[in-house]
C-alpha cells in the first residue's frame, strides 16, 4: 500500500527494481544485482574503445547514474542506497570485473579505467579506496572528482570544497564521447578534468524531498509556502539563503552566484570564452511546461545581463533529487582541449545511446542557426465584406461593453463555482475573453454593420479563450456570422437577432451533444434565444437565462469535466459556464442583479 508520498515504500526493493528496469529500457545493459552495478554488455566496441568510464553514487538521482550507461557515455554505474554512497567493494567489483580494459598491461598505458565521482565525502572515500585497490592489483585507473556547485561558498565549504551536482553529467558526456572515439586514458582524463574545472552550477528548490520508507510527518527544516532555498544540495543540504522570490529575481540571484567576479566567496570561474554551454536541470518535480518557462528566463537574463548567448542549451531531467521541486543551472566554459582533436562542443554533440541523456538536436541543426520563418497571412479574409444589416453602433457598443464588464465582475464567483465542480479555470477564461473584446472595441469601435462587427470579434475570442468553452464560443460566433449574412438587409431587430441566434444554436449542436438539462452553458443559451425569438424582449430573455442558470444547481452533469470529477459539488453550486453566460446576457440587457447573492435568485 502506498503512503501519502510514494507508491513504493521499501527503499531496498525500490532501488533493486529500478536498477533492473534500466536493463529493460536498454537491452545493451546488464545488472550485477549483488553489487548494484549497471554495465554495458560485452560487444564489438570493446576492441576499439581503450578507456572504460565508471561513475555512481547514492540512488535517488536518476537518471544519473544508471541511465547514463550506454554506448558513447558511461561503461558502468555503481548504485548505493538512497542518498548514500555505494561501498568500496561495490566500486572495486565494477572496476575489476564489469568493464573491459582493466587487465594489468604495462605495455599499453592508453588502456584503462576512468572513475568519476561527485565531491561528497562518502563517495570520494569509497570510490577512492576502490581505485587504490584496483591500482594495487595493477589496473591502470584514474579518478576525477567533480565539484561544480557554487551554492555554498569557499568560507562555508572549507576544506571539503564544492559539492558535485548536475553539471557532472557534462563531464560524463564529453569524456564518454572521447573514449568512444578510441582515445587513450591520459587524454580522456585530461579533458574530463578540463570540463570539471570550467564548470559551475547552482540549484534552487521550493521544498525538501522525502525518502521512501522514512517517516513522512515531522520533517525538519522544511520551507514555508512560497519560500525558495537558493543553493540547496541534491540531498536536502542547506543552501545560501531562503526567500520568497518571483522567478525573475530568483534566476538573477542564481546567475549572480555563478558569474559575479566580485563575489570572492563564489568566483570559482571566469567565463572568458565566446562559447558557453547552458544546462537547466529538473530536480525531479517541476513540470515540463514550467521548465520551459525557466529556460526562457535564464536564457534571456544571460544575454541581457552578461552578453552570453549559449552555443548549446540543454534542458531536461539529468540529475534529480528524487521528486525535488526545484531546478539547477549549470554553465560550462568551453575551452581548448589541446589534444589535437574534437572540441568540447563536438564531444557534447557526439551520438550516444543512453536513456538518461536527452539532447536529440543534432550538431548540424545547432550550427545552422536557421532564422527563416513563414510569413504567409493565415487569415481567411483580412476584411469581412459588409452586409447591409444595420445596427446603432453607439448603443450596441454600450450594451456589449456592459455585458462584458458584467462577465469580468462575475469572475470570482464563477471561479469559486468551477473550483467546486471543475478545475477552477472557467472564470479566468471568461474574464480573459471579455477583457480582450473590450480592448478590441476600444481600438476598433463597432462600425454599424452587424456582420463585419461580429466577424471582427471572432478572432479575438479564438485567440484569447482556450479550452472547451473557448471552442464552443468560437464555433457559435463563426456560425453567427454566416447566419447573419443570410438575413435580409435592413435595420437589425430583436427578431432578426433571434433568427440568426437560432441558426447558430443549430450549428453548435452539430459539434456538441450538449442540450438543456446537461448542465453546460447551453442551459443559459437556449432559453435566452427561445424567449428572445418569442418576445423580442432582451431584458425578459436575459432574466429567463439567469433563472435557468440558477436552476443548474443540483442538476447532475452529463458532459464536461464535472462528469469525471464526480462528487456532490453539483448540488452546491450552479454550472459555472451557464452562470458566466447569463451574466453576459443580464449585462447586455442592463439588469442590475450582479450584486445579489446567486442563491437568492
Amino acid at each position: 500500500m502506498s503512503s501519502s508520498k510514494h507508491f513504493i515504500n521499501d527503499a531496498t526493493a525500490l532501488v533493486n527494481s529500478a536498477l533492473y528496469s534500466a536493463t529493460l529500457l536498454n537491452p545493451s545493459l546488464a545488472l550485477d544485482p549483488l553489487n548494484k552495478v549497471i554495465y554495458r554488455r560485452p560487444s564489438a566496441a570493446d576492441t576499439t574503445q581503450k578507456v572504460s568510464l565508471i561513475s555512481g553514487g547514492g540512488s535517488g538521482h536518476e537518471p544519473s547514474f544508471s541511465s547514463m550507461v550506454g554506448t558513447g557515455l558511461l561503461s558502468a554505474a555503481v548504485a548505493g542506497t538512497i542518498f548514500a554512497s555505494p561501498s568500496a567493494e561495490q566500486v572495486r567489483a565494477a572496476i575489476m570485473g564489469r568493464v573491459p580494459n582493466n587487465s594489468p598491461d604495462e605495455s599499453d598505458k592508453d588502456r584503462g579505467v576512468l572513475v568519476t565521482v561527485m565531491n561528497y565525502t562518502g563517495d570520494v572515500l569509497n570510490f577512492g579506496l576502490a581505485v587504490e585497490k584496483a591500482r594495487a592489483a595493477g589496473v591502470n585507473v584514474e579518478m576525477v572528482v567533480v565539484g561544480d556547485d557554487v551554492g555554498v561558498g569557499r568560507a562555508k565549504a572549507g576544506k571539503v570544497g564544492r559539492r558535485g551536482i548536475a553539471g557532472t553529467v557534462l563531464v560524463h558526456k564529453i569524456a564518454g564521447a572521447l573514449a568512444a572515439q578510441g582515445r587513450g586514458l591520459s587524454e580522456v582524463v585530461k579533458v574530463a578534468r578540463l570540463v570539471a574545472d570550467n564548470l559551475v552550477s547552482v540549484g534552487a528548490s521550493l521544498g525538501h524531498v522525502h525518502v521512501p520508507g522514512r517517516k513522512v510527518d515531522g520533517m525538519e527544516g522544511g520551507l514555508k509556502t512560497g519560500e525558495v532555498e537558493i543553493g540547496m544540495g541534491i540531498h536536502n543540504e542547506a543552501g545560501s539563503e531562503r526567500d520568497v522570490l518571483e522567478l525573475g529575481e530568483l534566476v538573477r540571484k542564481m546567475l549572480n552566484q555563478l558569474l559575479d567576479q566580485g563575489d570572492e566567496d563564489r568566483a570559482f570561474l571566469t567565463v572568458n570564452s565566446n562559447e558557453v554551454v547552458l544546462l537547466v536541470n529538473n530536480l525531479g518535480g517541476v513540470s515540463v511546461l514550467e521548465m520551459g518557462g525557466i529556460v526562457a528566463e535564464v536564457n534571456a537574463q544571460l544575454e541581457k545581463g552578461y552578453g552570453i548567448k549559449p552555443v548549446r542549451i540543454l534542458s531536461g531531467t539529468f540529475m534529480t533529487s528524487l521528486n525535488g521541486l526545484g531546478f539547477s543551472i549549470s554553465l560550462l566554459n568551453v575551452v581548448n582541449t589541446d589534444i589535437g582533436g574534437p572540441s568540447m562542443v563536438e564531444l557534447l554533440d557526439y551520438p550516444c545511446e543512453a536513456t538518461g541523456w536527452s539532447a536529440p538536436v543534432s550538431k548540424q541543426t545547432w550550427e545552422a542557426r536557421n532564422t527563416a520563418t513563414r510569413d504567409q497571412d493565415p487569415t481567411i479574409e483580412s476584411e469581412v465584406r459588409r452586409s447591409g444589416l444595420k445596427i446603432n453602433p453607439e448603443a450596441s457598443q454600450a450594451a456589449l461593453m456592459r455585458g462584458l464588464e458584467s462577465v469580468i465582475a462575475a469572475e470570482p464567483e464563477v471561479t469559486r463555482f468551477d473550483t467546486v465542480v471543475g478545475d477552477g479555470d472557467c472564470g479566468i477564461g471568461l474574464k480573459r475573453g471579455a477583457e480582450a473584446i473590450l480592448a478590441h472595441l476600444q481600438s476598433k469601435p463597432l462600425s454599424g454593420d452587424a456582420v463585419s462587427d461580429v466577424a471582427s470579434i471572432v478572432p479575438v475570442v479564438e485567440m484569447a479563450m482556450d479550452g472547451t468553452s473557448g471552442a464552443l464560443y468560437a464555433i457559435f460566433l463563426n456560425s453567427l456570422v454566416g447566419a447573419l449574412r443570410s438575413q435580409p438587409q435592413g435595420e437589425m431587430t430583436s427578431k432578426v437577432w433571434a433568427a440568426a441566434l437560432k441558426q447558430s444554436c443549430e450549428a453548435l449542436s452539430k459539434y456538441t451533444p450538449a442540450r438543456p438539462g446537461d448542465r453546460t452553458l447551453v442551459d443559459a443559451l437556449y432559453p435566452f434565444v427561445e424567449v428572445l425569438d418569442k418576445t423580442g424582449d432582451v431584458k425578459q430573455a436575459a432574466e429567463v437565462a439567469q433563472e435557468a442558470a440558477a436552476k443548474t444547481k443540483g442538476m447532475k452533469a452529463s458532459l464536461g469535466r464535472t462528469v469525471y470529477i464526480g462528487g456532490s459539488g453539483f448540488e452546491e453550486v450552479p454550472d459555472p459556464g451557464a452562470w458566466g453566460l447569463a451574466k453576459l446576457f443580464t449585462g447586455l440587457a442592463g439588469i442590475s442583479k450582479p450584486d445579489e447573492d446567486w442563491e437568492q435568485i
